[in-house]
């Protein structure tokens, strides 16, 4: 039995500047909020932030504030909330994101409607007065799936691809059946496994059309617009997607979605981090090796190849068996 219809999480480091057009967002969400639990993750917050959320808590009758007084990263704030949340069904949201009008009651009336384990929705960006709807990469919309079809196909965009912990609802099931929760320890790149898992471990899914989730970029402090060690924690995301990947009974149908991801987002940050410190540089080009060796040989020899060729020149040396990789280049 369940306290709430829905849980809402929402972590934040010095969020402050953001906090008022949250709230006001979602005051703005239609009569949800008596079987509604509005949890603020306030994760090592330096700015004015604790003195808004006194003011903020009154909006709302059940509003709860944990507070960690050094800052552990998103993913264990995240984690932080998950422990607390006592809904049938749970959201994530960004401390510096807001909602459309009545986007909650649409998410909670899909949730109760298709009764699946999770439901994915599209998001608006949202960049100066610039706003642009984004899809979730499914066509088939508003149907009860097996989350397996939104792995492949392998050369297009799949709901892997869409790894957003904030664009959708998730049933408090896939959090009991411990595949709800983030990596532990992530500064980035904490949602690029937990979207694999859900995609292989959970029951259902369903994608409906729900673009009310108002996400901004570009913001000057964004840890995406930063590169320094915590970037490097997308080499430890797809260690942990490999070894999903490997235990599945059909993993020859799935690694080469996982390669090709790999490699794309590979040669990504070799040219995010060119400028970087040779020390930095030596620790991508380490872990990479560590990490594609996870990956049995054929199925990385097949994917390379496919390769445009300046790709293949950036990544070569930083996977592992090198050497080979290399011959397969000059054939």
């Amino acid at each position: 039995m369940t306290d709430f219809d829905l849980s809402i999480i929402i972590p934040a480091k010095d969020g402050a500047p953001y906090l008022s057009t949250l709230f006001r967002s979602l005051r703005q969400q239609g009569p949800v909020w008596d079987r509604t639990q509005l949890i603020f993750v306030n994760d090592g917050s330096s700015d004015e932030t604790p003195e808004l959320l006194k003011v903020f808590s009154t909006w709302f009758p059940h509003f709860e504030v944990l507070t960690n007084p050094e800052a552990t990263g998103l993913a264990n704030a995240r984690n932080t909330g998950l422990a607390s949340a006592r809904g049938e069904h749970i959201i994530f949201l960004d401390g510096d994101d807001w909602l459309a009008p009545g986007h909650l009651s649409s998410m909670l009336a899909a949730a109760h409607r298709l009764g699946v384990d999770f439901i994915r929705c599209d998001h608006t960006t949202v960049e100066g007065t610039k706003r642009v709807r984004k899809l979730a990469p499914m066509s088939v919309r508003d149907v009860p799936l097996d989350p397996k079809v939104g792995i492949l196909p392998v050369y297009e965009s799949t709901m892997v691809d869409y790894p957003f912990a904030w664009a959708g609802i998730f049933h408090r099931r896939v959090l009991e059946q411990g595949i709800l929760h983030f990596p532990e320890n992530f500064m980035t790149a904490e949602d690029r496994s937990w979207i694999w898992r859900l995609h292989l471990q959970a029951e259902s899914f369903a994608v409906v059309d729900a673009p009310g989730i108002l996400y901004r970029r570009g913001l000057a402090g964004s840890l995406s617009r930063i590169v320094d060690i915590r970037q490097l924690d997308f080499i430890r995301a797809f260690g942990q997607i490999f070894d999903l990947v490997a235990a599945e009974p059909d993993a020859d149908r799935l690694w080469p979605k996982a390669i090709r991801n790999w490699l794309a987002i590979l040669d990504h940050q070799i040219n995010r981090f060119a400028a970087s410190p040779a020390s930095l540089r030596h620790q991508l080009r380490r872990g990479a090796r560590t990490i594609s060796a996870k990956i049995p040989p054929e199925y990385l020899r097949e994917e390379f190849v496919l390769q445009k060729q300046g790709r293949q020149l950036n990544v070569s040396s930083y996977l592992n068996d090198a050497p080979s990789l290399v011959l397969e280049m000059v054939k």
